[in-house]
C-alpha cells in the first residue's frame, strides 16, 4: 500500500458535479467547462420480505419536488432515512420520517452537502462537502445542533465514503484515475487500495470486510470484497453493464437493479435472479439502493415515468 496526497481540478461524476481538491499524484489538472445538472430523479420505499427468497412490494415515492432526490441512507432505527436534494442550485441534506410522512431540513448552508451518513457514535452524520473554493472534504455535522467540522482536512476531493468502525474509512477519492483508499482520522493519512473503483462501498454483513465494484475495463465491472484483517481482494459476482450500484440486506443477500428491475444474488446463487419489475409503477433506471437495518424495507433512487 501507499500513501496518496495531491490535487486536481472540477470533476463531472455520473452526472453531478464533483469539484476540486487534492488526490493522488498521477492525477491531472483539468480546465473548468460547463456541466449539465444532474438528471431528475425520486426516492422510493418498497417492502421487502424473505430471508434468501425475496419478495418487494409496491414502491412508494416520497420526494415530491421535481429534480435531483439522491442518496438515501435509512437511520438506525428504520423509521426514517436521510438523502440528498438540489432546491436551486443548493444541495442540501433532508430527513424522511416514516411514520408521519414528513420531510425536515437537515443542513441549510451556502455550500452543498452530499452523501449523508449517520456515524458509528450516532451524535452526527457525516457528509460530503463542496466548500466556497471549490475544496470538496469531509464533514460532520451534529445531530442535535451547533457547527459542522471537518473531518479529514487534507484528503481531497472526497466523493463518496463508508465508515469502518470509529476512526477508519473507505473512500472513494477523485482523480485521473479515481482512486479507492483506506483513511484514519486519528492521523489524517489514507492508504492506497485499488484503482477505477465503483461509488459505491458497504458493509457485508456478519464479515469482517467490505465491498466495492472494481471498473477493471469497460467491458468488465466486479463486485468485490477487500478483507479488513488480511486486506486481501476477492471478486464475488460481476456486475449488469454499466451498473456500479448495489446493496447488502441484513441476510448477506446482494441486490443490484437494471432499468426498472430489481436483482438479488445469495451466495449459492451463480447468477443474478429477478426479484421485481417496477415498470408499471413508473420507475425507470433504478440506480441507488439502501436497505432497512432490519431488513424490511428498501429505498431506490430512479426516473419517473409520471413527471
Amino acid at each position: 500500500m501507499r500513501t496518496i496526497n495531491s490535487c486536481v481540478g472540477p470533476v463531472a461524476f455520473s452526472g453531478l458535479i464533483i469539484l476540486g481538491g487534492c488526490v493522488a499524484a498521477r492525477s491531472q489538472t483539468q480546465s473548468p467547462s460547463p456541466v449539465p445538472a444532474p438528471p431528475a430523479s425520486d426516492i422510493f420505499i418498497v417492502d421487502l420480505k424473505g430471508n434468501e427468497k425475496l419478495k418487494v412490494g409496491q414502491p412508494i415515492k416520497i420526494t415530491s419536488e421535481a429534480g435531483y432526490n439522491n442518496q438515501p441512507s435509512f437511520l438506525p432505527d428504520g423509521r426514517g432515512l436521510l438523502y440528498t436534494s438540489i432546491k436551486n442550485k443548493q444541495a442540501d441534506i433532508y430527513r424522511y420520517d416514516i411514520r408521519s410522512g414528513t420531510t425536515t431540513q437537515v443542513t441549510n448552508t451556502p455550500e452543498s452537502e452530499y452523501s449523508p451518513t449517520l456515524m458509528p457514535d450516532g451524535k452526527a452524520i457525516s457528509v460530503v462537502r463542496v466548500e466556497a473554493d471549490g475544496t470538496q472534504r469531509l464533514w460532520k455535522f451534529p445531530l442535535a445542533g451547533g457547527e459542522p467540522s471537518l473531518i479529514l482536512e487534507n484528503i481531497k476531493p472526497v466523493g463518496y465514503h463508508l465508515w469502518i468502525d470509529d476512526h477508519t474509512l473507505a473512500l472513494f477519492i477523485l482523480g485521473r484515475p479515481n482512486t479507492l483508499q483506506l483513511a484514519d482520522v486519528r492521523t489524517g493519512k489514507a492508504e492506497f487500495v485499488i484503482d477505477n473503483p465503483g461509488r459505491i462501498l458497504r458493509r457485508i454483513p456478519r464479515e469482517d470486510k467490505f465491498s466495492f465494484v472494481h471498473k477493471v475495463s469497460d467491458q468488465e465491472w466486479l463486485v468485490k470484497s477487500f478483507d479488513l484483517k488480511t486486506k486481501a481482494v476477492r471478486t464475488i459476482i460481476k456486475t449488469f453493464p454499466g451498473v456500479e450500484d448495489y446493496a447488502w440486506t441484513s441476510k448477506g443477500v446482494l441486490l443490484m437493479a437494471r432499468d426498472s428491475k430489481l436483482f438479488s444474488r445469495k451466495e449459492s446463487d451463480w447468477a443474478w435472479v429477478e426479484i421485481g419489475d417496477f415498470s408499471k409503477a413508473g420507475l425507470r433506471n433504478i440506480t441507488r439502493i439502501a436497505v432497512s437495518p432490519k431488513g424490511d424495507r428498501i429505498a431506490v433512487v430512479a426516473r419517473y415515468a409520471a413527471r
